[in-house]
């Protein structure tokens, strides 16, 4: 018979298995990894490229570095090449990975050099890790490199190393996504052999690199970083495959060690010893804490202690885990298989032989059944290993609970109900039956008040049985010996039958407790999930904590270097000096502070940073009105789920913010673009004709006829106009937008408006024919005639741009549904029903082929402003034969009553 363990399991976890499934669907990610520039990331992907290449893999370049090095643009040659896109910026064309044109393309394999890399402003997206999401997504295999300095959680660690702070990072869970990560790893001598030879650096940056980043120190530091990164995304990969594939371990690649801990005093030096151990073994490791129903019994003090000592290996650098199950040695075990746990260290139980004979031992089960897991029995006291357990930030509100009084009377009430009927069913059913009434009553009083009520009932029930059936009856001697029996299988039978009933409830009790939280937070989850600004989302979480755990809440965000508070719950709460600084403290140490904390003890609140991947986000105050700890460890668990949660979404909605202000920088950005490219040509246009007309008449002028002369002059004035038009229009549209707009109202004729209009537009109008009907009788308005006078030479001009000379450009005034309405129609080629609303955009101008003259695409949006400001419409339409466009501007007749005297009316 093997001594191997047979496994508990021989199901793949469903969780991996759906990992994988979705990562068959996505392309596979290969990260070549180096400790620092030039050790020859990008020479060993295209070595393997050619290799693939070579398999029948269709093999592409996104985009490679080269640096000028003459090897690496040699490896070059052989594989295709997806030509970059230029992206304007500023002036400047710059060059990055056409990403369409590789989607189009749709390789295999594709190389991404440099996985850090910051794209240009109006690309895709602002980092070229997305660009890889992206591809991989699409089911296209990436090549990429990294240098160790470049990742997100090690990014502080490199400046401490190297004094010099890395801007462009790559969050850790491209990494974790790695189908496979291979370290470029050269000694620290070969690769400043390099600089010198001037194959990573030109010569004359060289010796600099080597004095200051590339010092052989940093290098060896870098290089342990990048071997420890890689190696922990290879135990992450081991762990993935056991899970997936249903192996139990341990696998002994690597030692990893957990230690369980409990209520014993012990658990501090214990906590400590399994640090010890994993620092001589150089393994991770885990504390490990198992509930059963026993824990909803234990008392405050034990249930501090539980809690100490999950904190105290959370800073001596364990991973602190809570998993419930009904047997410890079971759900010990099956974690340390599924974790790949190599080391198991325990405390020696200081029960009795006898209880261990009555209820088992946890030792003893995990010696008997651990396999190849080795377990470590610690049976020091408590002065073993270093001082107790410091006092922390988390002890209980809650004071030992006394015999629940309601419950024992209910009881005793159960037990009489039975006796009662056990008396009345006693001639039917005879003595030895009877004792089924009081063994359900004892069932019943477990199920509804758990397991010392009903041992109560247990002992009352044998009590009340031998009293009132046994003879001698109404006493509590037994003469038979039978009976001595019969009483003493009952006894056995109501305390096995009430512990176990007991057991269930308080299992049902805590799945219940947890199904309760696990129900809030998810609650909560979807209703931060919505929130869409940073208020919002600060007074739901506020609210929720508040309202879950019954705290004073107080949530503080950094704004322009400055911590200051957004919310509070209750609002009217205020924060005093002492609070302030243990916040501060907390933000600038991202440790807790304040009330019960390590430092700043005194403090009326207890202040936690609000941590997220990325560093802290905020920092949340806390507080109870009674005097004493603020919460048990029970609570203590769901403050962190709800801070995680709260964190997450700070993050997101920040994030979020940033994504907005980058969009909108790349659309102003798009948009200056536009605007210096429109009026560096249409000004340009009018000034070159201008000048040209004037030095013609200055250096040719006795060449010229009178009517030359003229035409040159005319040339000049009708320039000169169109550029004043130009720089009007952007003077009107800087004044809308910055609001300056103030309509000066008089009671104006619309027909004196369209006739100054007319005389203004004469000479744009020269070759047009114009027709104008105006309705008799319309009355006056309050507007601003300066405004609609330019509205007017605004939409006049814009016919006579968008029309073929000879054409009828009309204008139309009349009532129409209580409205004064000015029609501008034309006879051009009319505007698609697809523009006919976007024409009146900052900046856009229809495309009307040989028709089209320059314009900044101003004109129509400085007439909606104007229009709009004036309490009046304005549409573009087509008319009804589809032989132009027409413009119509519209204001309420109704302006004209109000403003008309009282004494005018009568």
């Amino acid at each position: 018979m093997s001594d191997i363990e047979p496994r508990i399991d021989q199901r793949p976890s469903p969780d991996e298995l759906l990992k994988t499934a979705q990562k068959e669907e996505r392309g596979r990610l290969k990260i070549f990894l180096g400790a620092a520039p030039g050790v020859g990331k990008t020479f060993e992907m295209l070595m393997t490229a050619h290799a693939r290449q070579r398999e029948g893999v269709d093999v592409v370049v996104g985009v490679v570095e080269t640096h000028g090095r003459i090897e690496t643009e040699q490896l070059l040659i052989g594989l295709a090449v997806i030509p970059r896109s230029g992206v304007d910026y500023r002036g400047i064309t710059l060059d990055e990975m056409d990403l369409d044109a590789v989607l189009a393309r749709r390789p295999k394999l594709v190389l991404v050099d440099e996985l850090a890399h910051t794209n240009a402003p109006g690309s895709r997206h602002p980092k070229r890790y997305l660009d890889v999401e992206e591809l991989l997504a699409a089911g296209i295999d990436v090549f990429t490199t990294l240098n160790i300095q470049h990742v997100e959680s090690l990014n502080d660690v490199v400046a401490r190393i190297t004094r010099i702070r890395v801007r462009e990072t790559v969050p850790d869970s491209i990494l974790d996504a790695a189908d496979d990560i291979e370290v470029i790893d050269i000694s620290p001598d070969d690769l400043i052999q390099r600089l010198k030879e001037g194959k990573v650096y030109v010569p004359h940056t060289a010796q600099r690199a080597i004095d200051h980043y590339f010092a052989p120190g940093n290098l060896t530091a870098l290089r342990e970083l990048a071997l420890r990164r890689t190696a922990q995304r290879v135990d992450e990969q081991l762990l993935s495959h056991m899970r997936s594939h249903a192996i139990h371990g341990p696998w002994a690649a690597g030692e990893r060690v957990a230690v369980c801990i409990s209520e014993s005093e012990r658990c501090a030096a214990l906590v400590r010893q399994a640090k010890r151990m994993a620092d001589r073994l150089h393994a991770p490791w885990m504390a490990l804490y198992v509930e059963t129903a026993r824990t909803q019994r234990l008392t405050d003090v034990e249930r501090d202690r539980v809690a100490d000592c999950q904190r105290l290996a959370e800073r001596l650098g364990a991973e602190a885990v809570t998993i419930p199950g009904p047997d410890i040695a079971e759900e010990v075990l099956r974690f340390a298989r599924d974790n790949n746990v190599t080391q198991i260290v325990i405390g020696k139980s200081n029960r009795s032989r006898w209880f261990e004979v009555l209820h088992g031992s946890v030792v003893h089960d995990l010696v008997r059944k651990a396999g190849g897991i080795g377990v470590h029995i610690s049976g020091g006291d408590v002065s073993d290993g270093g001082e107790a357990a410091p006092p922390t930030a988390v002890p209980s509100t809650q004071t030992r609970k006394g015999p629940d009084l309601a419950a024992h009377a209910a009881a005793l009430a159960a037990v009489a109900a039975a006796l009662a009927l056990a008396l009345l069913l006693q001639p039917v059913l005879g003595i030895e039956n009877v004792d089924l009434i009081f063994l359900i009553a004892v069932i019943s009083i477990a199920g509804r008040y758990g397991l010392w009520p009903s041992m109560a009932a247990s002992v009352v029930s044998v009590l009340a049985y031998n009293f009132f059936f046994f003879p001698p009856i109404y006493t509590f001697a037994i003469n038979d010996p039978k009976h001595v029996v019969a009483v003493v299988f009952f006894m056995a039978a109501a305390l096995i039958a009430s512990n176990l009933a007991g057991r269930t409830h308080d299992q049902a009790n805590a799945i219940r407790v947890r199904a309760r939280t696990s129900e809030s937070l998810y609650a909560f989850s979807r209703k931060i999930a919505g929130v869409a600004t940073l208020d919002d989302l600060l007074w739901a979480a506020a609210f929720q904590i508040a309202s879950m755990l019954k705290f004073n809440v107080v949530i503080l965000v950094p704004e322009d270097g400055q911590l200051l508070v957004r919310v509070g719950y209750p609002p009217e709460d205020q924060l005093d000096g002492a609070d302030l600084a243990a916040a501060h403290w907390s933000w600038k140490h991202d440790r807790p502070a304040g009330r019960g904390a390590e430092t700043l003890p005194g403090g009326k609140r207890l202040f936690m940073p609000l941590r997220t991947n990325r560093g802290a986000v905020g920092v949340i105050g806390i507080d109870r009105e009674q005097p004493g700890p603020l919460f048990t460890p029970d609570e203590r668990r769901l403050l962190d789920a709800l801070l995680d949660q709260t964190a997450v979404a700070i993050e997101r909605v920040r994030l979020a913010k940033e994504i907005d202000a980058a969009r909108m920088l790349t659309e102003t950005e798009r948009l200056r673009s536009a605007l210096l490219a429109s009026i560096s040509h249409d000004l340009s246009t009018p000034l070159a004709a201008i000048l040209g007309a004037a030095t013609s008449l200055q250096n040719y002028d006795s060449l010229y006829d009178p009517k030359a002369r003229r035409d040159l002059v005319d040339t000049i004035r009708d320039e000169g106009e169109r550029l004043h038009r130009f720089v009007r229009n952007l003077l009107d549209m800087t004044r809308l937008e910055s609001g300056a707009i103030e309509p000066n109202r008089e009671m104006i004729d619309v027909g004196e408006a369209i006739g100054a209009a007319l005389e203004r537009c004469g000479r744009m109008l020269i070759h047009h024919r114009v027709e104008l009907d105006i309705e008799p009788g319309l009355p006056m308005l309050p507007l601003d005639a300066v405004l609609l006078e330019q509205v007017l030479v605004n939409l006049l001009d814009n016919a006579s741009k968008y029309t073929p000379a000879g054409s009828t450009v009309s204008l139309l005034a009349k009532r129409q549904d209580d409205c004064i309405v000015v029609h501008v129609l034309d006879e051009g080629a009319g505007i698609p029903e697809a523009e006919l609303e976007r024409v009146f955009t900052k900046f856009y101008r229809l495309d009307a082929g040989d028709l089209k003259q320059p314009g900044t695409g101003l004109g129509l949006a400085v007439c909606r402003g104007f229009a709009e400001a004036l309490g009046g419409t304005i549409i573009a339409s087509n008319r009804a034969d589809r032989s132009g466009a027409v413009f119509t501007l519209s204001f309420p007749e109704r302006q004209a009553d109000e403003s008309r005297p009282a004494d005018a009316t009568a």
